[in-house]
């Protein structure tokens, strides 16, 4: 009789994980990975933030070499960030949080855009886009020249 009462026991363990691994998997990974659902105004917003990288930004001696240093955008209204850069020398627009990846727009690093920018460096003359879906603060730097920094801060819009 015991060994009826181990083996059903075994066999209901195994039927409980196969149902939870099941849900985890069918249920529970596609809905926490899926795309949220935003309004049109936030994904194409009526206006965009500008930031230009200025000429001789890669020098380290310069004081300014993205500007705005620290923009600010609202969400809803202007939430696209537009980087030109107007150096002569290549450069990136890279998150300083590395874990930050957007649901809709991916991470914010332009050297993991390389659909839109090839290779993923902003070349001289052109420029990076990102539609930033959160409210919150985005510090970022570029990759080749680390003491070029810059922050991007997202409001709620209040209109």
């Amino acid at each position: 009789m015991a060994n009826h009462a181990g083996g059903i026991s075994i066999m209901a363990f195994v039927v409980a994980v196969a149902v939870s691994m099941g849900y985890y998997q069918f249920i529970f990974l596609p809905e926490a990975n899926a795309k949220p659902h935003l309004p049109p105004e936030i994904l194409e917003p009526a206006q965009t933030t500008k930031v230009t990288i200025v000429k001789d930004a890669v020098l380290q001696t310069n004081p300014q070499n993205f500007v705005p240093k620290d923009a600010r955008a609202v969400l809803g209204l202007s939430n696209k960030v537009v980087w030109t850069n107007n150096d002569a020398a290549t450069h990136t627009v890279t998150s300083d949080d590395p874990v930050y990846i957007d649901k809709i727009n991916g991470p914010f690093d332009s050297l993991q855009q390389q659909e839109s920018i090839p290779g993923g460096f902003l070349l001289p003359g052109k420029t990076f886009e990102f539609t930033f879906t959160h409210e919150g603060t985005y510090a970022y730097h570029c990759t080749p020249h680390p003491w070029m920094q810059g922050k991007v801060e997202v409001v709620e819009n209040f209109a």
